[in-house]
């Protein structure tokens, strides 16, 4: 199965999902890795492991739907099955959803629908949440939305700050993520209808 990687920095689940292909894991091909930030780590962790990894700039589009659809064109010549979106910081639109529909799947840092958007992690110490964790959902149009695939939970310490929490859920992320992968390329998700 051919992988399409979206992110926006330093791309450390892409990271994790080149290593479990590495260890026979996640039996799957990168065959693309776009960012939207020309200085995004990611291009480069791409790049170093033989993966293209293209930049491509929002501000060449009169919007999000055409650079949406641009970003549809590049993902087909790679001949791409899967869509991950691994710390993408784009709200994408339908034309890229409809191409590619529930074959999107995106990570994120809180147990939603707990905390969607920007500062999870702030959020759930603001709310004081024994509990957080992080969830990989299919996408749809609305923002850390679309149905389940799959959570784990990790504690909020006492002492946690931000910064803390959010390494310890980025670690539980590493893990579920190329799972996930590897579920969705054996078939076993229950793929929902197209």
């Amino acid at each position: 199965m051919v992988i399409g990687v979206l992110a926006s920095g330093r791309g450390s689940n892409l990271q994790a999902i080149l290593d479990a292909i590495r260890l026979g894991t996640l039996v799957a091909k990168v065959g693309i890795v776009i960012s939207d930030k020309k200085d995004a780590m990611a291009l480069a962790r791409a790049r170093s492991s033989n993966v293209p990894g293209v930049f491509l700039d929002p501000k060449a589009y009169p919007g999000r739907e055409a650079y949406d659809a641009a970003l549809v064109s590049l993902l087909a010549t790679h001949k791409v099955e899967l869509v991950v979106l691994a710390g993408f910081m784009r709200v994408v639109t339908r034309a890229l959803i409809e191409p590619y529909k529930n074959r999107i799947i995106n990570i994120h840092p809180s147990l939603l629908p707990a905390f969607p958007g920007l500062h999870a992690q702030r959020q759930a110490l603001a709310h004081g949440v024994k509990i957080s964790g992080c969830t990989v959902h299919f996408v749809d149009e609305q923002v850390d939305h679309g149905p389940i695939i799959a959570q784990v939970a990790s504690p909020v310490e006492p002492e946690d700050t931000e910064s803390s929490l959010s390494d310890r859920i980025l670690a539980e992320e590493h893990r579920l993520l190329p799972q996930v992968i590897q579920q969705f390329a054996e078939g076993k998700l229950g793929r929902l209808p197209v």
